[in-house]
């Protein structure tokens, strides 16, 4: 032992072909050892050429760091290593502090979310996100520690979020944290309704969902331009990378070829049209020709709404929107079918007060009828008002159901509409699922060649530098002299001896097409590493940790 300004300094020495740069840690642990080890100094030094290693007391927390000569890679890269191992103390706290729970050569697919079969709606409408706020929740989730990539698919039936995490684990807990700080709803209370699936199974049920096996009414058209929806809004947003650009891609091919090749679509019905038919159940009369209706909201859904009706008898209705055009044109596409008649949003109540079934279907995130507007309303001669309430978060206040006089119905009483021909669509959701999962292994092989990638191209740079060098040797020994077309046969040769050999080696990287199961190319791709010292800079994991550091100091500075 030795002091060095003022610091203790200890000189343990080991051995050079135990010294690895990945097993320094474990020197320290053995510091315990101490004097064992150097009572064997001179046994070990009449043996084998040693390697010092110097251990600074200075901290609580002891660091070991490497001699001039404690790296076995030879004079030439010491130099390199010393100065990176510097930069990436960090990163390498991050890798040892919890080794286990990363995934050492891909991130995971991972989906959290809420939806019709796991939260009820007075759950779900706290959720909900906007459309156009899309965009800054991938960029609130990409900026968490262990998320890499994120979107978005908030609907009236469900919110998911998408991942792609560094740690299924502390990612599965972050977003979770996320969700609770948006929302306002504790922790405990999101993990009693949420549901939890990762990689094939997400992947899988992304494809189930586009193809309308998950909704509540099966095979319904309006989930699947949703999901094109997702990758409209989301595109340019710096969190929905290559992974889930393609993953949701795939899912809009999957929902098209579901509906193409099978008969799903036959006999079902959107969401717009199934609250269109709860209603007339509960029609004294079980017809819309008499009834009065007061339809609040002309987007997508409030269109889809007007053309059930239309296509159920009714003749004369009132819409009620803020944009009066959009009216007009629902009013022209539908020409002589139905009479309608537009009135401004404050006008709202006044028609509801003489309408027989109100349908409630707009994006506003506060209740547009309270419990004490509804109870204001002239009564319904003869009966109870209808108040179908498709909307999430919803726009006809809970407590109205109460009111003796008033019947409201939100988008999870729909399932009494769809309750009926349960072995049909059974029977539709088996010849849809045989589809679903032929495209789930297919994605599941281009996600996973894309892990490769970085060797495959690696190993041809290092191949090409090679036979560059080895051409221009060639040539320079043939003299000055020598033709064009000689000049191109020799270039020509060397370009297809590399391909050849590099042909092998390549298609045991690619797990897209065959049935190489994905161990076995990371498998092949760390020998490849190995062999030819491909990832002596730095790993996958490295890279993409030391991505997550740079995002995270950049946002502090």
């Amino acid at each position: 032992m030795a002091v060095a300004g003022g610091q203790a300094v200890v000189s343990l020495i080991v051995p050079r072909s135990k010294l690895k740069s990945d097993s320094i840690d474990m020197h320290c642990s053995r510091l315990s050892t101490l004097p064992r080890l150097v009572s064997l100094r001179s046994r070990e030094n009449s043996r084998r050429r040693l390697a010092p290693l110097v251990y600074r007391t200075r901290s609580l927390n002891p660091r070991c760091e490497g001699g001039p000569n404690s790296l076995n890679r030879g004079e030439d890269k010491a130099s390199a290593n010393t100065s990176r191992q510097s930069s990436l103390s960090a990163l390498e706290i991050l890798k040892t502090s919890a080794a286990d729970r990363y995934s050492k050569q891909s991130s995971s697919i991972i989906v959290i979310g809420l939806n019709v079969h796991t939260a009820p709606v007075e759950v779900r409408e706290k959720f909900a996100i906007a459309e156009s706020d899309w965009p800054r929740a991938i960029s609130e989730l990409c900026s968490l520690n262990h998320i890499e990539e994120a979107a978005v698919l908030s609907t009236c039936n469900r919110i998911e979020i998408y991942v792609l995490a560094l740690s299924q684990t502390r990612g599965v807990k972050e977003v979770t944290e996320w969700m609770s700080k948006v929302s306002g709803v504790p922790v405990s209370e999101i993990s009693q309704h949420r549901f939890l699936l990762q990689e094939k199974d997400a992947i899988q049920h992304l494809f189930e969902v586009s193809a309308g096996l998950d909704s509540v009414v099966l095979g319904e058209g309006q989930i699947l331009a949703q999901v094109k929806q997702v990758v409209k809004t989301s595109q340019g947003a710096p969190g929905f990378g290559k992974k889930m650009n393609g993953l949701f891609k795939h899912a809009i091919s999957v929902g098209k070829r579901v509906r193409t090749e099978t008969n799903i679509s036959t006999g079902s019905v959107s969401v717009s049209s199934a609250a269109v038919e709860l209603a007339q159940m509960k029609l004294p009369d079980h017809s819309y020709a008499t009834a009065r209706v007061l339809v609040v909201g002309a987007g997508k859904m409030g269109k889809l709404v007007i053309k059930h009706l239309v296509a159920r008898g009714c003749k004369q209705m009132v819409v009620v929107n803020r944009n009066v055009d959009r009216v007009a044109a629902i009013c022209e596409e539908l020409k002589d079918d139905v009479e309608i008649e537009c009135k401004p949003l404050s006008q709202m109540l006044e028609c509801a007060s003489h309408a027989d079934v109100v349908f409630t279907c707009t994006a506003s995130d506060i209740h547009l009828f309270s419990r004490e507007d509804v109870q204001s309303l002239a009564p319904v001669i003869g009966g109870q008002r209808l108040f179908v309430d498709i909307s999430v978060p919803r726009n006809v206040d809970p407590r109205a159901c109460d009111l003796e006089a008033t019947k409201v119905y939100n988008v999870d009483d729909l399932k009494e509409v769809v309750a009926a021909n349960k072995e049909d669509r059974l029977r539709k959701k088996m010849e849809a699922m045989e589809i679903i999962n032929k495209e789930v292994k297919q994605f599941e092989g281009w996600k996973n060649s894309l892990e490769t990638v970085p060797t495959i191209k690696k190993l041809r740079a290092y191949a090409e530098r090679i036979r560059a060098s080895e051409v221009e040797k060639c040539l320079s020994k043939m003299g000055n002299d020598i033709s064009k077309d000689k000049k191109k046969a020799v270039y020509d040769l060397s370009i297809g001896i590399l391909n050849k050999l590099l042909h092998g080696p390549m298609q045991h990287l690619r797990c897209d097409g065959d049935e190489r199961p994905l161990s076995e190319v990371l498998e092949n791709m760390d020998a490849l590493n190995r062999i030819f010292d491909l990832d002596a800079d730095t790993s996958l994991l490295e890279e993409k940790i030391r991505a997550k550091l740079e995002q995270t100091q950049k946002r502090a500075s």
